[in-house]
C-alpha cells in the first residue's frame, strides 16, 4: 500500500534537498579556491627560481667577463685620526679592489660601480638611473625581473660623494643580489675583523669604506638621508646611526666622514637590514 507524505514531511525532504545541494556547491567552490590558490602558489615559485636563475646567470657571465685585481699602491687616505692605534689604519693597509669597467658598460650604460663585501655573496656592479623603481623590477639586462639588482639612490653621485651615498637591493632568499647582508647580522660574520670594510670601485676611483654601523629598523626615510643643510644636523644624524650599532666595533665617525649606507629588506613587514660605512681610503682608477 502507498505510503503518502504528510505536508510537513514533504517540506522536511525538500529543505533536506536545500541544504545537501548548498554543500555541494560549496564544496565545489572550495576546492576550485584550493586549486586557484595552489596554481597560483607555484606560478610563484616558479617565478620566483626563474628570476634567481637568471640573476644567477647574468653574475657568471659578469665574472667570466671583467678582470678585478687587487691593486696595493697606496692611495690617499680620507678624514685619518691622530690616534695611530686607530683601526682605521689597519683597514687602510688593505689593497684596493680594481675593476675593469669596459665589458661592465658595454652590457648597460647605466653602470656606475662595482662593490664587493668579504665573506657575502655580495660581488656586483651597480647601476643608477633616475629613479628609485625601475631596478626594483629590472635586472643588470634591462629585462623585467622581480629580483631587480643593485642599484644607487638616484640623489647619489659616485664621482661626487655627498653626505650618504646610498645604494639599494633585494634581499633574496637564495642570498643572491642583498641576500646575503644578513650575514652581517650574524656574531661569526662580526667577529672576524678582516669583514668591517667595503670594496667600491668606479671607472674612475678605487674605495675602501670602513664599517662603523650595523642595524635593523624599520622602514623609514632618515637613515637614507642624502645630504644635511647644516654640520649640526649631520653630526646628530651621525650619533644617531652609531648608537643604532649592534656590532662589536667602536668606529668613531665625524661631519668630514663620507658615508656609505647600504639598505635591503629584513622581512615583509617593513623591516630593513642597514650597514653604514665611511670612507678611508680611495684612488684613481688606472683600467
Amino acid at each position: 500500500m502507498k505510503k503518502y507524505m504528510t505536508i510537513e514531511e514533504y517540506f522536511k525532504t525538500q529543505s533536506q534537498n536545500t541544504n545537501n545541494n548548498q554543500k555541494k556547491r560549496f564544496n565545489h567552490i572550495m576546492i576550485i579556491l584550493c586549486l586557484i590558490i595552489i596554481i597560483f602558489s607555484l606560478y610563484n615559485i616558479f617565478n620566483w627560481y626563474h628570476d634567481n636563475s637568471k640573476i644567477r646567470q647574468i653574475n657568471r657571465e659578469i665574472d667570466k667577463n671583467i678582470n678585478i685585481k687587487n691593486n696595493n699602491e697606496q692611495g690617499e687616505l680620507i678624514n685619518p685620526p691622530n690616534d695611530k692605534n686607530s683601526d682605521y689604519y689597519y683597514y687602510t693597509s688593505f689593497p684596493f679592489l680594481e675593476v675593469n669597467f669596459a665589458t661592465l658598460l658595454t652590457k648597460n650604460s647605466d653602470t656606475v660601480g662595482y662593490i664587493h663585501i668579504n665573506n657575502t655573496n655580495i660581488n656586483y656592479p651597480i647601476v643608477q638611473t633616475t629613479d628609485n623603481d625601475y631596478y626594483l623590477e629590472h635586472s643588470f639586462d634591462k629585462k623585467e625581473n622581480d629580483a631587480g639588482w643593485i642599484f644607487l639612490d638616484y640623489r647619489s653621485n659616485l664621482s661626487d660623494l655627498g653626505d650618504n651615498t646610498i645604494i639599494y637591493g633585494h634581499a633574496r632568499m637564495d642570498r643572491t643580489l642583498f641576500g646575503s647582508l644578513i650575514s652581517t647580522l650574524s656574531d661569526d660574520w662580526q667577529k672576524n675583523r678582516d669583514n668591517y670594510i667595503i670594496y667600491l670601485s668606479t671607472p674612475k676611483e678605487n674605495m675602501i669604506f670602513q664599517i662603523f654601523s650595523i642595524y635593523t629598523t624599520q622602514k623609514e626615510s632618515y637613515y637614507i638621508t642624502p645630504n644635511f643643510t647644516s654640520n649640526s644636523k649631520k653630526q646628530l644624524w651621525l650619533d644617531t646611526m652609531a648608537e643604532r650599532n649592534i656590532a662589536p666595533i667602536n668606529t668613531k665617525v665625524n661631519i668630514n666622514d663620507k658615508i656609505l649606507t647600504l639598505s635591503t629588506c629584513k622581512n615583509n613587514q617593513g623591516g630593513r637590514i642597514v650597514v653604514q660605512a665611511k670612507l678611508i681610503k680611495k684612488q684613481k682608477n688606472k683600467s
